[in-house]
């Protein structure tokens, strides 16, 4: 399909007034096509000949519209840090409409627009630095197997925009399955508009659940509640398995459908730190990496409490109950695949917390471990592995080794089997802050071959890729703990 041929239809718009504010962008004045991703323009079945036209910076920057798109800023509300706030909605982004493609239905989403009438004190726009960390971490998790939103193009200009120091204004498209959040129904409940909340949980069961379309409202919203735990507890067992930490769990940032959703002050854990904060805005800790699973089920309870007109208060907590068995066995598999483990044992819990309370007391980074890991045949002493760990600590992991290969002989498995599968579960490519400022630095300064290289390796984290060794390497001491705000 050409890009003039992309027509876009608009369902959630149709809605009505409830849901949001009909609005046009506000394009830049001289925009420019910075990046256009080609495996996206191929899952959306786009001819990809076309990527680095005009058409794509004016798209890209509001200028000019899809076919069929009635731009539209969506109302919701949410808890920020706990509190409940109820000036929210999109107040620097506007969802242009969705598309079919490959029997899945993809809404796209212009952040960076301008001014709508929820940017309350803002200015509605996006930066070049804050775009390129969002553009590039859908593309990491993408790449890692989690489920997220991504991104269609960026978008630079020479606007400026002015955050803690004026920089450079960009826009990008981005592309999810839905951009429904837990914050779309605590609207409805608290403003007690009662039929577009159920208008909103059907719309949603017709979507994503439409088994549930023939029940009752009630049925449906318990349904829906049911499905959103568990595929939040598998996103969140997810992020902790590959370090990564979202930074600001608001109930505002949290998709109904259990996809990774609104990037900004995030990290991927460089040493394996428990207690990682990523949100320098973050003062007491309450979205730490380690508190990320608890985060999350407050959020759920958070949802419950907005369907409580709909559902008893026995079948909310029936279906809360499933969130902490659904999360352990969900991260269970991945470290079982993380450590090339074929089945499971009742020790295996033990042999995880072990192997991560020696990273943690060591310091250890966290991605490099695992994937020397991954190499490793029972050999003694594990080189690449004491390499990673202090000196201090090496009787330790030496003991830890011993019941690893224990573990390992009973299920008798092929050794060069299992390396191969732990080389595809273990990234040796992760998208560390540092790696981030790095690319930033060089877009700032015209230079875009960087974005475009680690682009490339994130899209393929568990490949070798031998000629950038360099961007797998640990950062510096200066790399680490760069200070990420909610503007980023």
């Amino acid at each position: 399909m050409k890009l003039t041929d992309v027509s876009l239809s608009h369902r959630y718009a149709d809605l009505g007034s409830a849901f949001g504010t009909r609005i046009d962008p506000t394009p830049f004045q001289h925009p420019e096509t910075l990046h256009v991703n080609p495996a996206l323009l191929q899952l959306l079945g786009i001819d990809a000949g076309e990527a680095v036209n005009r058409a794509w910076a004016q798209l890209g920057c509001g200028a000019k519209l899809f076919a069929g798109s009635q731009p539209l800023a969506m109302k919701y509300t949410g808890h920020q840090f706990g509190v409940y706030n109820p000036d929210l909605g999109d107040g620097r982004a506007l969802l242009l409409g969705e598309m079919e493609s490959a029997g899945e239905t993809w809404e796209l989403h212009l952040k960076g627009a301008g001014k709508t009438p929820y940017s309350r004190f803002g200015d509605g726009r996006a930066v070049l630095r804050s775009t390129i960390r969002e553009y590039l971490a859908g593309e990491a998790l993408h790449g890692l197997g989690i489920p997220t939103t991504r991104a269609l193009c960026l978008v630079g200009s020479d606007e400026p925009v002015t955050r803690e120091k004026i920089e450079r204004g960009a826009m990008l498209i981005r592309v999810a399955r839905t951009h429904i959040r837990f914050g779309h129904f605590e609207y409805f409940f608290y403003t007690r508009q009662l039929e577009a909340l159920q208008k909103l949980i059907a719309f949603t069961c017709a979507r994503f659940l439409p088994e549930a379309s023939d029940l009752d409202p009630a049925q449906q919203a318990e349904a829906l509640l049911r499905y959103t735990v568990h595929k939040t507890a598998q996103m969140v067992a997810g992020w902790q398995a590959v370090g990564f930490a979202h930074g600001v769990m608001n109930t505002d940032n949290m998709s109904i459908i259990g996809d990774t959703f609104d990037y900004g002050p995030y990290g991927f854990l460089d040493d394996y730190e428990p207690e990682f904060i990523c949100n320098h805005s973050d003062h007491t800790g309450r979205y730490a990496f380690e508190q990320q699973p608890g985060v999350a089920l407050w959020n759920l309870n958070a949802l419950a409490h907005s369907l409580s007109a709909c559902v008893s208060t026995e079948a909310l907590r029936d279906c809360l109950e499933e969130f902490q068995p659904q999360l352990v066995d969900s991260y269970a598999a991945h470290m079982r695949a993380k450590l090339g483990l074929q089945t499971a044992e009742d020790g295996d819990q033990k042999l995880c917390a072990d192997l991560l309370a020696l990273l943690a007391d060591g310091r250890v980074d966290y991605t490099l471990f695992f994937r020397a890991l991954a190499h490793y045949r029972g050999e003694r002493p594990a080189a690449a592995l004491r390499e990673l760990v202090p000196a201090a600590q090496w009787d330790t992991l030496d003991h830890w080794l011993d019941h690893y290969d224990q573990r390992l002989a009973r299920e008798d498995s092929d050794s060069r089997v299992r390396n191969r599968a732990m080389l595809g579960a273990n990234p040796k490519f992760t998208l560390r802050n540092y790696l981030a400022q790095r690319v930033i630095e060089a877009a700032e300064n015209g230079d875009y071959r960087p974005l475009q290289t680690l682009f490339e390796l994130l899209q393929t984290p568990f490949d070798e890729h031998p000629q950038h060794e360099a961007w797998a390497a640990a950062p510096p001491a200066s790399g680490k703990h760069l200070p990420i705000s909610c503007s980023s």
